[in-house]
C-alpha cells in the first residue's frame, strides 16, 4: 500500500512480516543482487521494472556491501528455480537470511507509472493484515526520507584497508557514506592503496595521515541532513584533492554553499543518458539518487566551477568541476554496478587530479 491509499495484492516471498519505506523503481534489466546490497537504497522499497527476477540466483562475488540494504523488494514474477554457474543460493533464501520482505505477482508497470506520475512516496508491504486502517496508521508514523541522515546506518564503524596486499603509488582515503564495493575495486584497478574511513572522521585525522586524495562516497538519504559531513568536507577544501560520487557529489556542493532538493521520483537504473559537455559524447550511465544539486544555487557560490555533465532526461546536474580547489564530482555512478562502463574513465581523472596537485 502507498500512502495515497493505492493498494496492490500479490504473493509474498522472502521474509514474512511488515515493512515500511520509500517506494522507488529501478529500470535495470539485470543486477538485482547489486541493487539489493547497495547502501544507497537504505530505507527504500525497490520495484524492479524488468519482469522476471531471481532467475540467476545469488552469488558471493557480486554483492556491494556486507548485507541486503533495501527495506523491501517488489517484482512482477519471482523465479525460484535459478540457473547460473556462480549461484550459491536462491533470491528467496537470501532475502530470508536478512529478514527482507518481498512481494511478487503485482502489476509493476502500473506501480511504476503511478510513482512516476505522483512521485516517490511512503509505502508498506505486509503479510500480517489486509486491513487498510492499520496499514495507513503505520504509514502515517513512518518519517520518510526528506530531512533524514541515513549515513549513520551504513557507514563502517572503524577504519579498514580495502586492498591490504596492494603496493600502489598513491594512497587515498574513502569517506564511507555508504560506499559500494565496486567503487573500491575500480579505485584499486586505477592504482590506489585504499583506506576506508567512517563518515564522521574528523578532518584533522584525515590530514594527519597524509593521504594523497580523498573520495567522498555514495550513500543514502537527504544530503542536507548529514551536517557533520558537510562541515568536515568544508574543512578539507583546498587541502587535499577531492572526488565525489553521488551523495559525495551533493555533500561537496553543500560544503561549498550550494543547495540540494528532492527529485520527484529520483533516478534509479542503468540506462540514464548523460552528456559530457566537454566532449559532446552521450554516456549511458547507472544512477541511484533521490536528491539533486540545485543549478541556480551554484551561481551564488564564490569558488569558480564548471558543470561538466548534464542528465538528458531532465537536465539535472550530473557533474561539476572546481579547478581552483582540485575537486570534482559526478552524480551518476562511474563504477556502474550494475550497468554500462561508459563512465569508467572518470576514475582516471582522479589519478590526474592527484598527480597535478
Amino acid at each position: 500500500m502507498l500512502d495515497d491509499g493505492k493498494m496492490f495484492e500479490g504473493k509474498s516471498f522472502g521474509y514474512s512480516g511488515g515493512v515500511t519505506g520509500e517506494a522507488v523503481f529501478n529500470t535495470s534489466m539485470t543486477g538485482y543482487q547489486e541493487i539489493l546490497t547497495d547502501p544507497s537504497y537504505c530505507e527504500q522499497i525497490v520495484t524492479m521494472t524488468y519482469p522476471q527476477i531471481g532467475n540467476y540466483g545469488i552469488n558471493p562475488e557480486d554483492i556491494e556491501s556486507s548485507k541486503v540494504q533495501v527495506k523491501g523488494f517488489i517484482v512482477r514474477e519471482y523465479l525460484d528455480h535459478y540457473s547460473n554457474w556462480r549461484a550459491k543460493e536462491s533470491l528467496q533464501d537470501y532475502l530470508k537470511k536478512y529478514s527482507i520482505t518481498g512481494i511478487s505477482d503485482i502489476d509493476t508497470r502500473q506501480l511504476t507509472k503511478h510513482i512516476r506520475e505522483k512521485g516517490a512516496m511512503k509505502a508498506i508491504i505486509s503479510t500480517d493484515t489486509f486491513d487498510r486502517r492499520p496499514l495507513m496508521e503505520k504509514l502515517g508514523r513512518y518519517p520518510g526520507m526528506a530531512g533524514r541522515n541515513l549515513v549513520d546506518f551504513v557507514t563502517c564503524p572503524e577504519p579498514y584497508v580495502f586492498n591490504r596486499t596492494a603496493r600502489h603509488k598513491h594512497t587515498i582515503a574513502v569517506y564511507d557514506f555508504g560506499v559500494k564495493t565496486s567503487i573500491l575495486r575500480c579505485l584499486d584497478r586505477e592504482g590506489f592503496n585504499i583506506v576506508v574511513m567512517p563518515a564522521d572522521t574528523p578532518p584533522k585525522e584525515m590530514l594527519k595521515k597524509k593521504f594523497d586524495g580523498i573520495l567522498l562516497s555514495n550513500g543514502p538519504g537527504d544530503p542536507s541532513a548529514v551536517k557533520y559531513a558537510i562541515n568536515n568536507i568544508s574543512a578539507l577544501i583546498g587541502k587535499k584533492p577531492l572526488f565525489g560520487i553521488c551523495l559525495g557529489h551533493q555533500l561537496l556542493s553543500l560544503a561549498l554553499g550550494a543547495k540540494t532538493y528532492k527529485l520527484k521520483f529520483g533516478h534509479h537504473g542503468a540506462n540514464h543518458p548523460v552528456k559530457n559537455i566537454d566532449s559532446g559524447r552521450v554516456e549511458v550511465t547507472a544512477q541511484n539518487h533521490g536528491f539533486s544539486v540545485d543549478m541556480d544555487s551554484l551561481k551564488k557560490i564564490d569558488i569558480p566551477h564548471k558543470v561538466t555533465h548534464i542528465n538528458l532526461n531532465d537536465n539535472t546536474i550530473e557533474g561539476i568541476e572546481y579547478p581552483g580547489i582540485s575537486a570534482f564530482a559526478v552524480q551518476h555512478h562511474p563504477e556502474a554496478g550494475p550497468g554500462p562502463h561508459d563512465s569508467r574513465y572518470i576514475f582516471k581523472r582522479f589519478v590526474e587530479l592527484i598527480e597535478n596537485f
